[in-house]
């Protein structure tokens, strides 16, 4: 990509994110990112979260998600946010720094649960984007892998969750490998998503244990 055409773009995003009605809104409601309102979303349709569940986010950063998950959960309930970014403090979360992927992580989030399971994993991550649209697809696919694989270990039994994935190549035979750990799995498109973004949000609900 020229540059010009680099510049041209960042203008262009700048300008649409600046007039975006759900940027004014997060603004207005004390929201760090416009996200929240993805979440708040779905969770109004599916009734996601409650109080007494025990919950992870990961790739939490900035914590627009965790803002909102905390309003809807109880003030003993166990909100757990993990990034390999830093994230300033929300009230009532617990923040893990680091890659999710590996064995410190995990046995970090059991200590912070208490040894409890997870009743609901949250993942709005995305991977680096390199502007190949085969690779790009290649990484969102493979990063939603390895969020379902390290939710299969850390559910409770009729657990939840809920990530972000990119529809194209590999796309249905991921639903297809989710299905073989949960009892249903639908696509959410909140009304806060771009509607050009290939973005969606698979929700799988009754995990197998």
């Amino acid at each position: 990509m020229s540059s010009d055409k680099k510049h041209r773009f960042g203008r262009n995003w700048m300008n649409e994110h600046v007039n975006d009605n759900y940027v004014k809104k997060a603004k207005k409601s004390g929201y760090r990112a416009r996200s929240a309102f993805k979440l708040e979303e779905i969770d109004k349709r599916d009734r996601l979260l409650r109080p007494g569940m025990n919950v992870v986010d990961l790739g939490a950063a900035p914590g627009s998600w965790c803002q909102y998950a905390r309003t809807r959960l109880g003030k003993k309930d166990h909100l757990v946010a993990v990034d390999l970014l830093p994230i300033d403090p929300v009230e009532g979360v617990a923040f893990i720094q680091g890659d999710f992927t590996e064995d410190k992580i995990r046995s970090q989030l059991s200590e912070m649960m208490g040894g409890r399971a997870v009743d609901l994993v949250l993942s709005d991550m995305a991977p680096n984007i390199s502007g190949i649209a085969l690779a790009d697809q290649a990484r969102s696919i493979g990063l939603a892998e390895g969020v379902l694989d390290w939710s299969c270990c850390v559910l409770a039994k009729d657990g939840v969750l809920l990530m972000k994935v990119f529809q194209g190549s590999g796309f249905d035979q991921l639903r297809q490998e989710i299905l073989r750990h949960f009892q249903s799995v639908v696509s959410r498109k909140p009304d806060a998503s771009r509607s050009r973004s290939s973005e969606v949000y698979l929700l799988a609900r009754k995990f197998n244990g």
